[in-house]
């Protein structure tokens, strides 16, 4: 059964950092890109960040970029995002996200219909 775990939210102050972990089991993670997205209230879910299998490519929406990091622990299956200078809009639940495998090391995948496996998100909260 394939498994994605978020955790490392919570309420932090603008201009503050949090570092999100989301933990995969039951999938071929070293062969997966994966993803970040998040929803706030109200609004769809948006793309955040993702990165190729091999963690030679990155992608980020233009509202985090510079501001948050994407990264991978392919031995640990773990894919972590890190947010800094944290903004009042980035309150949002996050989600991790795993979409097919590839073939193709750096392959990275921005839409939400091109993942099949979501995580239970995790809360994020800025305050002002």
């Amino acid at each position: 059964q394939v498994q994605l775990v978020e955790s490392g939210g919570g309420l932090v102050q603008a201009g503050g950092s949090l570092r999100l972990s989301c933990t995969a089991s039951g999938l071929t993670f070293s062969r997966r890109a994966m993803g970040w997205f998040r929803q706030a209230p109200g609004k769809e879910r948006e793309f955040v960040a993702a990165i190729s299998w091999s963690g030679g490519s990155t992608y980020y929406a233009d509202s985090v970029k510079g501001r948050f990091t994407i990264s991978r622990d392919n031995a640990k299956n773990t894919v972590d995002l890190q947010m800094d200078s944290l903004k009042p809009e980035d309150t949002a639940v996050y989600y991790c996200a795993a979409p097919p495998p590839t073939t193709n090391r750096d392959q990275i995948f921005t839409a939400k219909n091109e993942y099949d496996y979501w995580g239970r998100g995790t809360q994020v909260t800025v305050s002002s």
